[in-house]
């Protein structure tokens, strides 16, 4: 799935508070790492007893803060229809959004302890968060920053620990993007039959935490 999103009517114009491309990608950068503070306190706060409630609140703020700038729309739930490019996938309608994260939100509270195994929870949370925003599409831009935030949150949450260790997932998943959009791709195809089945992101995310916690024994 690729998180290019483009709006189908053209409303793009008057959504953007800035046009030039190197601006652009100066304020992606300075709002990620803000964004990436913001979990980590978050993180910290909450992981000594391992439980965070996901509220739709929280989800709109890590946007708002990796789109503030850029977007007038940061921080708020998209009014217009969607489109992804290089996916079959087509985003729900806009009406639809806020019941929809409201229920991806019910749905991460009622699993946060499912498994006797803390990892375990970890990960499937994590993969869970990381695909569902990404198939809502909540918003007119960074979805992916947005979902690949909540879900890192979540994860050292769970955990009950920040994850040490660089790159982090985030940025692994940045620098090789193909694996990220096959997992999504996966989810995808087993939600249309009606399943939550996000093993190939599981396993991703697995992958990809070990590699980060590889490289502080190094």
């Amino acid at each position: 799935m690729n998180s290019h999103n483009s709006p189908i009517a053209n409303f793009r114009d008057r959504d953007e508070l800035i046009h030039d491309e190197d601006e652009i990608a100066l304020q992606e950068a300075k709002n990620g790492l803000l964004q990436f503070d913001e979990v980590l306190r978050l993180a910290e706060e909450f992981s000594s007893a391992q439980q965070i409630t996901v509220t739709p609140g929280l989800i709109l703020e890590l946007n708002r803060i990796a789109i503030q700038g850029i977007r007038r729309s940061a921080g708020q739930f998209r009014q217009v229809p969607i489109e992804i490019s290089n996916t079959p996938h087509l985003p729900p309608e806009y009406e639809a959004v806020p019941e929809l994260v409201s229920e991806m939100c019910d749905y991460v509270n009622s699993n946060w302890r499912k498994h006797n195994d803390d990892a375990d929870d970890a990960i499937h949370i994590s993969a869970y968060l990381m695909w569902r925003v990404n198939w809502i599409h909540p918003f007119r831009d960074g979805n992916g920053r947005t979902s690949r935030a909540i879900s890192y949150l979540a994860l050292c949450t769970r955990l009950g620990r920040l994850v040490p260790g660089a790159p982090t997932i985030a940025d692994q998943i940045v620098d090789n993007r193909m694996p990220y959009y096959a997992a999504l791709d996966a989810a995808d195809a087993a939600w249309k039959t009606g399943l939550v089945d996000v093993s190939e992101m599981e396993v991703l995310i697995r992958e990809l935490l070990v590699k980060q916690l590889a490289s502080v024994s190094l």
